[in-house]
């Protein structure tokens, strides 16, 4: 009796540890980000990552700085997804992020690779600059203005010193 008591607990145990490392898939961070998005008044800016990228971790990094966190929280759902994860680390990506990733033409860029939606999920603009190039995370200033451009077209509100803070945080220091 103990046994199977012990197997019991073993069992549940494993299962709601699986439950907990799942990854949630890409079309339920969209519904959630798409409700959000409605709800507030905001666009939808999805960020495909990995844990092996470097540029990803700087573009989190710049976004969520003290100078730059409140417009982009004021302006953008940002949803990160994880896609293209290094061999033995794929149980890290969201399922459906390699789908997500190719709906959006991103599939040949690098990472980072971002895409800025409305809340209807419509494209308002993404990562490739004019030359058909992904900006990733941007860090030169020319890259930086490229970027504010793009931000521009899905904003509520960008001001003089959102831009001011935008290139001071994203532009390498040299």
């Amino acid at each position: 009796m103990k046994i199977k008591i012990l197997i019991l607990f073993v069992t549940s145990l494993l299962a709601f540890n699986n439950s907990i490392l799942a990854q949630e898939s890409t079309s339920s961070l969209l519904d959630k980000a798409q409700t959000e998005a409605k709800k507030e008044g905001k666009a939808i800016f999805i960020k495909f990552e990995a844990s092996w990228c470097g540029w990803c971790k700087k573009m989190t990094k710049d976004m969520k700085a003290d100078e730059t966190k409140a417009f982009f929280e004021a302006n953008y759902v940002t949803v990160p997804v994880v896609v293209k994860e290094s061999k033995g680390k794929e149980h890290l990506e969201n399922p459906g992020s390699n789908d997500l990733l190719k709906k959006y033409n991103g599939e040949k860029a690098g990472l980072p690779f971002w895409v800025i939606l409305d809340a209807d999920l419509n494209v308002i603009t993404n990562a490739y600059n004019a030359k058909g190039q992904n900006l990733g995370a941007p860090g030169t200033k020319e890259e930086a203005d490229v970027f504010i451009e793009k931000i521009k077209k899905s904003a509520k509100k960008i001001t003089e010193e959102d831009i001011a803070s935008i290139k001071k945080q994203f532009v390498l220091k040299s």
